[in-house]
């Protein structure tokens, strides 16, 4: 099961908080302790724009305090250097399948979300590289956010049913159900009972990013770990396991911050 930042948090982890102040400014820091943690480590998360101490088991909260303060400062900074949130609002740019689109009200048109060609005297309007495409959204502004949620929601579940169906078929597995969700950690799962689920945000991603997800975790059926065995049939199913993994290295978590919200 993949994981934003391959060092963040651990299994059989417990959580809590700590609350410090720096320079005038509250700063909460979610608290875990993990088994296998050997020292005290912090780590800003883009996805859930906040910060997360993991300390050992055994390690005393007292030490873990003084550790977070020693470190407030650098925590204030990473934290103020996290991009903004970016809403599904009018104006805004927002990329469906790889492909940037602007967010583009249409109050009196029929339907309720669509894509289509930037007009030509909105493209002019934009650089050379700039969008290309709008995503339409009807019906009233203070509905948009939701309705372009839905759209992205319904269209990862199309996605995704579709790419699990095939490299199920491939294996002669079917997974027993394939669900959607908006976790900070994973980008899909995997149960011991077959079930699968994935973020919806992935239908934000590049067409081959997806199909990389649905084939991870369509490999857990048959493995439900990350050993060799796992990755070669990981491998058999999709060509671009070392493409898709460095996508995500580099901008998957750029993902949340779409859809404030969302």
């Amino acid at each position: 099961m993949l994981r934003f930042f391959r060092a963040e948090g651990a299994s059989e982890s417990t959580s809590s908080q700590l609350v410090l102040r720096h320079a005038g400014e509250t700063i909460v820091v979610a608290l875990r302790r993990s088994r296998a943690a050997r020292r005290y480590t912090l780590r800003v998360r883009f996805a859930a724009r906040d910060a997360v101490l993991t300390m050992p088991q055994r390690g005393s909260l007292r030490d873990a305090r003084a550790f977070a303060e020693r470190h407030a400062a650098w925590i204030a900074t990473r934290l103020r250097r996290l991009p903004e949130a970016i809403p599904f609002a009018p104006g805004a740019v927002a990329p469906l399948r790889g492909v940037d689109h602007v967010l583009t009200h249409r109050p009196q048109a029929r339907g309720v979300v669509w894509t289509e060609p930037l007009a030509a005297s909105e493209t002019l309007l934009e650089s050379s590289d700039g969008p290309q495409f709008a995503l339409c959204v009807t019906g009233s502004v203070e509905h948009m956010h939701r309705r372009v949620c839905d759209f992205l929601k319904r269209e990862a579940r199309h996605d995704l049913e579709a790419a699990v169906a095939r490299h199920s078929q491939t294996l002669g597995l079917p997974a027993r159900s394939v669900g959607l969700r908006d976790p900070v950690s994973r980008w899909g799962s995997c149960s011991a009972t077959g079930s699968l689920n994935f973020s919806w945000r992935l239908i934000m991603a590049p067409p081959f990013v997806l199909d990389y997800l649905a084939a991870h975790e369509v490999a857990h059926l048959v493995h439900l770990d990350h050993s060799p065995r796992f990755w070669a049939l990981t491998r058999s199913l999709s060509s671009d396991v070392d493409h898709a993994e460095a996508w995500l290295t580099r901008q998957g978590a750029q993902l949340h911050k779409f859809g404030a919200n969302a």
